[in-house]
């Protein structure tokens, strides 16, 4: 076997098989709504009373978003959706919000007793991270903008760490290195954050993650590290394609990232997800791991439009992520 075809077979074994779509997507779409909405999308995703539960992006007739849970037992059929908005922007008392909240992500923090809920809060001030908790997904307790715009695709790690806790970003600011890149900073009580650095930068060049990266799902613990899944954008001639690949962080340093991988293992495949407002794009904002069988679903927007779900074994991801190349980085 050539050099080239042992790297096509590589390549093969690698994207295609890692998540496999379910044969029923997408799994809910406006027309599951029990109110009117344009487009449903971008779903948080947790483990609540034994059901998986979905926060999702619901974008109204104006273009502005809010936040509906969808509830099933077996994470597939037989949604049992909000019938009206759950969680609203409040722009009276949060004038951030003004033009909406989208893009959730959902961190269960025990020593709290709580669900965290990182989110894009936008206006003309642009998007920036916003917090709230919640102990029942039915009240929420905002804690408002945590970092000043334009910052999004943010979600917490579950623990804290070395005393604080850790956030995951992806501010725009000006830099040494072009581009916009993901960050990490830390805090004490959740409200002040700082020491903020790159932990994951854009690529430059050709790359599918080049000039432009983004957290997807929340940090996921492993006995390897923290397994991340975050999307990357390439712009072509005929618009932005997302994109999706893994990076392995440091378990006790999550600032040190361990493995990143070259190629990208998911993205816009099927007619649902090159054709909607937004076509091109595979953009998740949570999976799920059951740990009895090692199964992860990564429920995912598509095209901007409907919410589709993939599954993918964590052995198989882990395996593939530890194969990939190290990173030497300066922490």
């Amino acid at each position: 076997m050539s050099h080239f075809q042992s790297r096509l077979k590589s390549y093969d074994n690698t994207y295609k098989d890692l998540f496999v779509r379910h044969q029923n997507n997408p799994i809910l779409t406006a027309e599951d709504w029990p109110y009117p909405v344009n487009t449903v999308f971008n779903p948080a995703a947790t483990y609540f009373q034994n059901e998986v539960l979905l926060l999702v992006r619901a974008e109204d007739r104006r273009g502005f978003s809010h936040f509906t849970k969808a509830v099933s037992e077996k994470g597939v059929v037989n949604w049992m959706v909000d019938t009206h908005p759950t969680f609203e922007s409040d722009p009276e008392n949060y004038p951030e919000e003004a033009w909406g909240i989208e893009d959730p992500r959902i961190t269960r923090l025990d020593e709290l007793d709580a669900w965290a809920i990182t989110y894009t809060a936008y206006s003309k001030s642009g998007p920036m991270v916003s917090l709230a908790l919640t102990k029942d997904f039915q009240t929420f307790g905002r804690m408002g903008p945590i970092l000043p715009p334009e910052d999004k695709d943010a979600a917490l790690f579950p623990r804290k760490i070395g005393g604080k806790w850790i956030l995951i970003h992806r501010p725009v600011v000006s830099c040494s290195v072009p581009g916009m890149h993901i960050w990490a900073s830390d805090s004490v009580d959740l409200k002040n954050w700082s020491n903020h650095r790159i932990l994951i930068p854009a690529r430059a060049g050709a790359w599918w993650d080049a000039s432009k990266v983004g957290l997807s799902a929340q940090p996921l613990e492993t006995p390897d590290g923290w397994l991340i899944l975050y999307h990357g954008v390439r712009v072509t001639a005929a618009g932005a394609i997302y994109r999706l690949g893994l990076a392995l962080l440091d378990l006790e340093n999550p600032f040190k990232v361990l493995r990143r991988s070259d190629e990208w293992i998911f993205g816009p495949q099927e007619s649902y997800e090159k054709e909607g407002d937004v076509g091109g794009a595979v953009f998740p904002c949570g999976w799920i791991l059951d740990r009895e069988t090692g199964k992860v679903r990564m429920y995912y927007g598509a095209a901007d439009t409907c919410i589709a779900l993939a599954t993918a074994n964590l052995n198989d991801l882990l395996e593939y992520i530890k194969s990939c190349p190290e990173v030497k980085q300066e922490i």
